[in-house]
């Protein structure tokens, strides 16, 4: 495999560092970036770019490089009776089937992802019906493909001594692409908000495979990950060197949400996280265990900062999965993997102005359940940073409750505007991309919350827990 080792947290972690940081785009030749104070100019028609234009040389890395899969269907054709839904045998979707259910899904995608582990240098999203999301070129590797999402910094897990990134590679199947393209059309140059445009089909799925740039032994729990490469400036303490360089990431995570509103009527999402496990047997595939999943937030459940947690009823957790991917699970113990950024390791209360340490303040749901069509709300149930520090509404509090309520996918976060069914990275990467390379002054209150956010993570490096 010649894409293997030849080489934070909203679920925000670099979103908006490439929103006003763009380079020219050219996929040609290795170009190291310029030295500026400030943004490199926008390219206005970057909406299919595959990847930045810094890419290696042929004698770094000689098999092809990213292509964007953006060739999104004009028709749908229904999902019936699909595998997971088989799974349940009729009943409801609970902690007795759950993980019969998030094996059908990995069944599901595994013909066509596979190939991504077993022969990469070969695979490309198009090859195997997968589709990816625009605007998002400029931020994008030039190797796999991914763009920065998520990190922890050093000690959020037991095992983890120094700030890791995380990298990440969204896919859509033919079914969910059917929403991108209605979003998009052909050209990428508008976005189209109209008749639930946004409104994901039944039987849509999403996979969000996630990699690591801290490796073994630096991270114990990474022995024996499957490593790729990819071609970044991060440097770690295996890695020091600065620059554009080919460097080493593990794969350690991988989402697979479906649009089932059968086994999820009030969300009409299943989301599902499967974790890298070192101690179990089999193929890399094989030690992506099941963490749990989750289809609602729980509202009813008002859960204290520390364990014993209430039992929750939407969310179900895999008490063998791995040790350190528990360590970050979101309020409560609702679902939220170690890519996903649910706990701050300090937060400060905005009424009381309480210091808050490691404190769970998110889930899956309740941070893709602001996706609407102007950043009108943070991912986390808090404001927009005022400054350096993470400011959170009372935890438990009516306010707190807001992030944590089972709405449909059509139904806004705030009103007036329009949901984006759950769909984090196209309201949150996508658009924002779309929008700061088309500033106008209906977009002027995105851009500014943009900022904001941009602005505190620029001054707070221990901002580094976002999506």
């Amino acid at each position: 495999m010649k894409k293997k080792s030849s080489v934070t947290g909203a679920l925000f972690a670099l979103f908006v560092m490439g929103i006003l940081a763009y380079n020219c785009a050219s996929n040609s030749k290795p170009k190291e970036p310029a030295t500026s104070t400030g943004p490199d100019p926008i390219v206005l028609d970057s909406a299919f770019l595959n990847h930045r234009d810094s890419v290696p040389s042929k004698q770094q890395y000689a098999d092809p490089l990213f292509e964007l899969s953006h060739d999104y269907p004009a028709s749908v054709t229904p999902v019936v009776n699909p595998p997971w839904q088989q799974a349940l045998k009729g009943k409801p979707i609970s902690e007795w089937n759950v993980f019969a259910y998030m094996d059908s899904l990995k069944s599901y995608v595994a013909p066509r992802l596979l190939p991504f582990f077993t022969n990469n240098s070969t695979w490309t999203s198009a090859k195997y019906g997968w589709f990816n999301e625009p605007w998002l070129g400029t931020q994008r590797e030039a190797i796999l493909g991914t763009y920065l999402g998520n990190g922890n910094p050093a000690n959020m897990f037991k095992t983890l001594k120094e700030d890791e990134s995380g990298y990440v590679l969204v896919l859509y199947d033919s079914t969910a692409a059917y929403t991108v393209g209605q979003i998009w059309g052909k050209t990428g140059q508008s976005v189209n908000l109209l008749n639930d445009a946004t409104q994901f089909t039944e039987g849509s799925v999403i996979v969000k495979l996630a990699f690591s740039n801290i490796n073994y032994p630096q991270w114990p729990v990474m022995e024996n990950a499957q490593t790729f490469s990819v071609y970044d400036t991060i440097p770690t303490s295996a890695d020091p060197a600065t620059g554009y360089q080919m460097r080493k990431v593990s794969f350690f995570q991988m989402d697979v949400i479906v649009k089932d509103s059968k086994a999820a009527p009030k969300t009409g999402w299943v989301y599902s996280t499967f974790v890298y496990d070192k101690d179990h047997k089999g193929s890399t595939w094989e030690k992506m265990v099941p963490l749990g999943a989750m289809w609602g937030n729980d509202p009813g459940v008002n859960s204290p900062l520390a364990p014993p947690y209430p039992k929750l009823s939407e969310t179900v957790i895999n008490p063998l999965a791995p040790a350190y991917s528990k360590e970050t699970l979101g309020w409560g113990g609702r679902l939220s993997g170690p890519n996903d950024g649910a706990v701050a390791q300090e937060a400060y209360d905005v009424s009381t102005g309480k210091k808050y340490t490691n404190l769970p303040l998110s889930s899956c749901m309740s941070c893709h359940s602001p996706a609407q069509d102007t950043f009108k709300s943070f991912l986390l149930p808090g404001p927009f940073p005022p400054g350096n520090k993470l400011l959170v509404y009372t935890p438990g509090s009516d306010k707190w409750n807001l992030w944590f309520r089972d709405d449909y996918g059509n139904v806004p976060f705030d009103s007036g505007q329009v949901a984006m069914d759950y769909d984090m990275v196209m309201a949150f990467k996508s658009v924002l991309a779309f929008e700061a390379a088309k500033p106008s002054e209906q977009n002027k209150l995105l851009r500014s919350n943009a900022e904001t956010v941009q602005k505190f993570r620029r001054h707070n490096t221990r901002s580094r827990f976002w999506h």
